[in-house]
């Protein structure tokens, strides 16, 4: 489910209206209104100003996201909606401000979230885009399975703002629709990880990508079955799959812009690759029944990758993008692959296998190898890896590695804007020894209890050649345990919006 969000002037009529989301600052002297709002929103007044020391016994500060409701005669509900201190440039507050108005703002009906018109921190557009962004992720329901509703929420959001030049009014409107549109491919990598796993194989997985992406204007879909995985060397997806009756699976998806961005008299390429493990058990490495419960989540890489692509043509994306989805289970059957055995991956290179719990890394290599041989000019991979990285950075911040310090500020300044936690990992030269293997070229564990992210990201940086490559781990953020701000409990769409941004707005 998505939230319908659009926008209207604020002297326009909206029928069914139930709820009025006023922003408010946190300012020197207490709570105040928004600079430029109007004095009515879409037949209804709004307040003049603020009373901080009632405000205070409210207690209401205007924190971020806070909500008080005001009492005010017949008609919908009016809101302060709290954006936190006055003045701030991130956007990411008008994001959790519309979220928590839409939380708040009950079940049926629309509701309004007011825009000042005037703010110089961050441009209009922004604003209404943040707003749209915020609100509809904080809509988001996963009900395919549900008998009954369950808790609804408002059907509709409509964003207004004063009377503003048709060009400014123009471009917030593209504003509000580009967030709702991003939104939009959120929720469609929501709805893949939260669906269970055995109605979301690799074969299903593959077959729901291509009605995904059927009609696409610049999207071309290749699916690879397990014979031509096979012939082309993939070892490493494979030697995975082996304990599955399901069998292997691998997207290649190409986007050609219809206005292509040169640089330096060609097109930038980009080549994103998301681990697509659509259920782990562990293998024969069996992890615990308390461990296996949400392992549905271990596509989340997949599944961010499969939205962005869905979602470069609506997002104006000027560069060339090719994506690489391996999809697998990784089960405990008779034929599956054991503690000790090596893989020869795609580009020659030998993985002794010491836990096949440790399987991401496996089909990363192989996907990574032939994102390095599509010409492209960075790689980026996003993958539910390691339990160390939510270790060190728990459930909000993903982990961010890469061998180019350019790339990696590339991605972490697109993953600020977009409102999605990264944290920059190192890959100390002194801890290549924690994967040398006895008989291989590598083992695919590093050294008990040390560095456990660190030591998969080394890996993986075996297989992307000199290639500028960055390595997401969102193992932490992929999931929420509950429904917080524009979070739902379950997967959470990680790192669609960080790809969406560093793709649309590419630095070169």
């Amino acid at each position: 489910m998505v939230l319908r969000v659009d926008m209207v002037t604020a002297a326009a009529a909206v029928d069914g209206l139930v709820a009025v989301g006023v922003p408010v600052g946190s300012g020197p002297d207490g709570p105040q209104l928004a600079a430029g709002l109007p004095t009515a929103a879409c037949g209804f007044a709004l307040p003049a100003s603020l009373d901080p020391s009632w405000c205070t016994r409210q207690g209401f500060s205007a924190k971020v996201g806070q909500v008080l409701v005001l009492r005010a005669g017949d008609g919908p509900a009016r809101m302060l909606v709290g954006l936190g201190p006055v003045g701030s440039s991130n956007p990411e507050r008008w994001r959790r401000a519309a979220a928590a108005f839409v939380r708040s703002a009950g079940e049926g009906g629309c509701a309004a979230f007011v825009l000042p018109a005037v703010e110089p921190a961050v441009s209009l557009p922004e604003i209404g885009s943040a707003v749209s962004e915020g609100a509809a992720l904080a809509a988001y329901r996963y009900t395919r399975f549900k008998t009954t509703p369950g808790d609804g929420v408002i059907e509709r959001l409509v964003v207004t703002v004063d009377d503003v030049p048709a060009d400014v009014n123009q471009a917030i409107g593209d504003g509000v629709a580009r967030g709702a549109r991003i939104a939009g491919a959120v929720s469609v990598a929501r709805d893949l990880v939260n669906c269970p796993p055995s109605h979301l194989t690799p074969t299903i997985m593959a077959d729901q990508a291509l009605e995904l992406l059927r009609g696409r204007p610049a999207i071309r879909v290749q699916v690879w079955d397990g014979a031509r995985i096979a012939d082309e060397g993939l070892g490493g997806i494979i030697g995975v799959s082996r304990g599955s009756a399901e069998p292997p699976k691998l997207l290649r998806i190409d986007y050609e812009p219809v206005q292509p961005l040169e640089v330096g008299g060609r097109v930038p390429h980009v080549a994103l690759v998301g681990k697509g493990v659509t259920f782990d058990s562990g293998g024969l490495s069996l992890k615990t029944p308390e461990g296996m419960v949400n392992q549905k989540t271990d596509m989340s890489g997949a599944a961010a990758v499969l939205a962005t692509m869905s979602a470069c043509p609506d997002a104006g994306v000027q560069v060339r993008v090719t994506g690489f989805v391996p999809m697998v289970e990784n089960m405990p059957g008779g034929n599956a692959m054991k503690p000790g055995d090596v893989v020869t991956t795609r580009n020659g290179k030998t993985i002794e296998v010491l836990n096949t719990d440790a399987e991401g890394r496996l089909i990363l290599a192989d996907a990574l190898a032939l994102a390095t041989e599509a010409n492209v000019d960075a790689v980026i991979d996003v993958a539910t890896l390691t339990g160390a990285a939510t270790a060190a950075l728990g459930s909000l911040v993903a982990a961010l590695f890469s061998n180019n310090y350019e790339l990696m500020g590339k991605v972490r300044r697109a993953a600020g804007r977009a409102g999605e936690q990264v944290w920059p990992m190192p890959m100390p030269e002194d801890y290549a020894d924690h994967i040398n293997s006895d008989i291989a070229d590598m083992k695919n564990t590093g050294k008990p209890g040390q560095a456990g992210a660190i030591s998969a990201a080394m890996l993986l940086a075996n297989f992307v050649a000199s290639k500028p490559w960055a390595h997401l781990d969102i193992a932490g953020p992929a999931r929420s345990t509950e429904a917080s701000g524009y979070l739902s409990k379950g997967g959470t769409g990680f790192g669609v919006r960080t790809l969406v941004e560093f793709l649309s707005s590419y630095e070169s």
